[in-house]
This record gives structure tokens, C-alpha cells and sequence, in this order.
């Protein structure tokens, strides 16, 4: 027999059934696509924490037990095992790719790196100090001006090229925002190098002596970027689905993802870790912050700890840890303030009562901004660093709802608290 929901209106005292849908895995829902029209009333749900907005079949997170899978595949099994191309093909095609279909999925990916000439002259209009977030979204959104041959969404291999171009081009586009903020010429992607090696390229590199991307940072960037590549429905991915719903292009779709992630709530949690660790300053002052954390009637927050999802250890901040030490042994920084005053506020979290109760443990952004700064990559360039890293999934998230045929036109409804309706006064009578 189908499980379903009754709801009871007292003040008519009619009731009303709904079917509960499961899930492979999860929380069952309550299908309420009919809510309206049987009962005339909306459900109230601000920011959407109680709703779910779509079926996928791509990202699953248990937020209590600290569980991260893509399709099915535990996130640190794949940061362990993987590079960033196998997660790429995995989230867009639901499996991971053979020896051969790797292979050949780098190889159409690299192909598309470069951007057209005239782009020379795009990032020219920009004020030199603009944000690079300002530069992705206005960039990321030109692209379909450039790129006619792949608009028509409701064609499978337009659906494929856009999302190649997309996803081969944006580290080009983030590192070129980083050069044009320097006034250093843009480096050109090379075919012979790999996805996170040619972003260290092409930011790092300048043509007046040879660049050689170390190995270790780059295998570090490459697992930064699976540790970001999808995240179910966040706002950035919400908003693309969302401005998708409508019929826009991918570029455009994509670019409104990255003005949601711009959001200091969101991607612009990282930087504000490694504001948080300057203001701190030095490990004595460690206990005058978490006394002003702790305070109620203190506005001071510790960043980087607790996610609105999880309500245990974020998986991926544990491997974020392991990756943060590896990159700080290679670069030989012994002594990092910043890092002594991160892990003792780790141990605190873990060992502290009150961050125990109220399920602040570190997350993610907890230790990428280390790895960033420890790199070279300035703070302005770490909310573009998980642009560059979500896109894939932000795509695939799209090419899901595009090919799914109960998908209507995003269109939430409110509560109205406004002025109900009232006459109309003509200018010369309003007092």
C-alpha cells in the first residue's frame, strides 16, 4: 500500500491525502504538487529548508553522519583514488570512465581551453582592481556571444559541446581575471598538460622564464577541485537550475551561478576564514575569540565552522586537512601562524563542550584559504577557485533538469504581508 499524508483544515474540516515519494537513499518527501490547487493555500518555507525542488539522480548528502557521495561513490574515495577529470566525467555521465574514455574525455576537454582573441579586448573594459568574480560573471555570460553553434538546449550534442566549453574555459577565465588584475600578459593553455597543472599555468607563468608546475601542488589543486566539484542544491546550484527553468543558455545559467556563489554566505566563506585567523593574530588570543564566540550578545563569529547541512565532520574537511599539511611540507613553511592558530582551533572544536552541543565542527572552507595563501593565490582569487571547481557539477546539474521531462519554470509563491487594496489618490490630493 502507497504511504501517504493527511492533512486536516480546521477551519473547514476537510482533509486532504498525499503520496510520500522515497528516495534510493534519504529522507522520504511529501508530494505536494497538487497542494494548491486542492486546498488553495501555499506552503511557507523560507530558503526552501524543508523543500525538495527537484529529482536527482547526482549528489546525496547526509548532513547527521557526515556523508558526501556522487553517484553513489564516496567523496573520499574518489579524492583518494581519482583526478579531477575521472569526477568530471563521472557527474556528467553517471559512471566513471574507463582507461579509454578518460583518455579520450581529457583529450575533448583540453581541446577547448583557449578562448577566442577577442576576449583580449573584453577584459580590457574592466577596471584593472574589478574582482575577479566581477570578470567570471561578465566573461562566463559573454560566452554566448561567441558560441552560436551550441545554444539550442533541447539538442543532445549542443547540450554536450556547451558543457565541454564551458568547463575546458574556465580556468583560463580565472586566471586570466588574476593576470589582468597584475597587468601581466595572459598566458595561453598548453594541450600537453592537465586540467589543474594548466591553472597553475596559466596563473603562475610569465613569458619571460620557463614555468614548471609542481607536481605536488598540483596533485593538492587537483583534489581541491574534486573536494568542490558538487554540492546537491546549494544556492549557486538552486540559482542555475533556477535561471535554466526558464530556457537560457548554459553561459548564461553559469554565470548566474557564479553571482550566487560571489555571496560572502556562500563561496566567499574561505576568505573570510583567513580574515578571521589575521584578526585572531597569535594563539594566546585564541580563548578571548572563543569567549566572544561563545557570548550571545557578541556579533564575533568563528568562520569555517558548522554547515548548514552538516551536523557532523565535513568529509571533505578531513582530507582539505591532509592536503593543507602536504602542500606546507612541499612549499617548506615550517612555521605558519595562521596554521598553528587553525589547528588549535580544531582541537578546541573537537574537545569543547559548547562546540560539541551545537555540532561546530570545521568544515571545508576551514583550511582551503591556508592552502591558497600558502600557494601564491591571492584572497581575491578564492571564490573564483570554487567557481572553477563547481562548474562541472553546476552543469551537470543543468543537463539534468534540461532532460527531465517533469521540470516546469522555477516559480516560487509568498506570503503576502503588504497593503491589501486601497483607492487610488491623485498627486495633488496626497498630503
Amino acid at each position: 500500500m502507497a504511504k501517504t499524508v493527511t492533512f486536516k483544515d480546521d477551519s473547514t474540516g476537510k482533509t486532504f491525502k498525499y503520496p510520500v515519494l522515497s528516495g534510493t537513499t534519504g529522507p522520504d518527501v511529501v508530494d505536494i504538487r497538487k497542494f494548491y490547487a486542492e486546498t488553495d493555500m501555499f506552503t511557507y518555507d523560507p530558503g526552501y529548508t524543508s523543500t525538495g525542488s527537484c529529482e536527482s539522480k547526482i549528489t546525496y548528502i547526509d548532513g547527521d553522519k557526515g556523508v558526501l557521495l556522487h553517484r553513489g561513490y564516496p567523496i573520499e574515495d574518489l579524492a583518494e583514488n581519482c583526478n579531477f577529470a575521472e569526477v568530471q566525467y563521472l557527474l556528467l555521465n553517471g559512471e566513471l570512465p574507463n582507461a579509454k574514455e578518460k583518455v579520450k574525455f581529457e583529450r575533448d576537454i583540453t581541446l577547448h581551453t583557449m578562448l577566442h582573441e577577442q576576449f583580449h579586448n573584453f577584459y580590457s573594459g574592466f577596471r584593472r582592481d574589478a574582482h575577479p568574480m566581477a570578470i567570471m560573471c561578465g566573461v562566463v555570460g559573454a560566452l554566448s556571444a561567441f558560441y552560436h553553434d551550441s545554444l539550442d538546449i533541447t539538442n543532445p550534442e549542443h547540450r554536450r559541446i556547451s558543457s565541454y566549453r564551458l568547463i575546458a574555459k574556465m580556468p583560463t577565465i580565472a586566471a586570466w581575471a588574476y593576470k589582468y588584475s597584475l597587468g601581466q600578459p595572459f598566458i595561453y593553455p598548453r594541450n600537453d598538460l592537465g586540467y589543474a597543472e594548466n591553472f597553475l599555468y596559466t596563473m603562475f607563468a610569465t613569458p619571460c622564464e620557463d614555468y614548471e608546475v609542481n607536481p605536488i601542488l598540483a596533485k593538492a589543486m587537483d583534489r581541491i577541485l574534486i573536494l568542490h566539484a558538487d554540492h546537491e542544491q546549494n544556492a549557486s546550484t538552486s540559482t542555475v537550475r533556477l535561471a535554466g527553468s526558464s530556457g537560457a543558455n548554459p553561459f548564461a545559467c553559469i554565470a548566474a551561478g557564479i553571482a550566487s556563489l560571489w555571496g560572502p554566505a556562500h563561496g566567499g566563506a574561505n576568505e573570510a576564514v583567513l580574515n578571521m585567523l589575521r584578526e585572531i593574530g597569535d594563539v594566546k588570543r585564541i580563548p578571548e575569540f572563543v569567549k566572544r564566540a561563545k557570548s550571545k550578545d557578541d556579533s564575533f563569529r568563528l568562520m569555517g565552522f558548522g554547515h548548514r547541512v552538516y551536523k557532523n565532520y565535513d568529509p571533505r574537511a578531513r582530507i582539505m586537512a591532509r592536503t593543507c599539511s602536504e602542500v606546507l611540507k612541499e612549499l617548506k613553511i615550517k612555521n605558519s601562524p595562521l596554521l598553528d592558530i587553525a589547528m588549535e582551533l580544531e582541537r578546541i572544536a573537537l574537545e569543547d563542550e559548547y562546540f560539541i552541543e551545537k555540532k561546530l565542527y570545521p568544515n571545508v572552507d576551514f583550511y582551503s584559504g591556508i592552502i591558497f595563501e600558502a600557494m601564491g593565490i591571492p584572497a581575491s582569487m578564492f571564490t573564483a577557485l570554487f567557481a572553477l571547481a563547481r562548474t562541472t557539477g553546476w552543469i551537470a546539474q543543468w543537463r539534468e533538469m534540461i532532460e527531465d521531462p517533469q521540470q516546469k519554470i522555477g516559480r516560487p509563491r509568498q506570503l503576502y504581508t503588504g497593503k491589501t487594496k486601497r483607492k487610488f489618490v491623485p498627486l495633488k490630493s496626497r498630503k
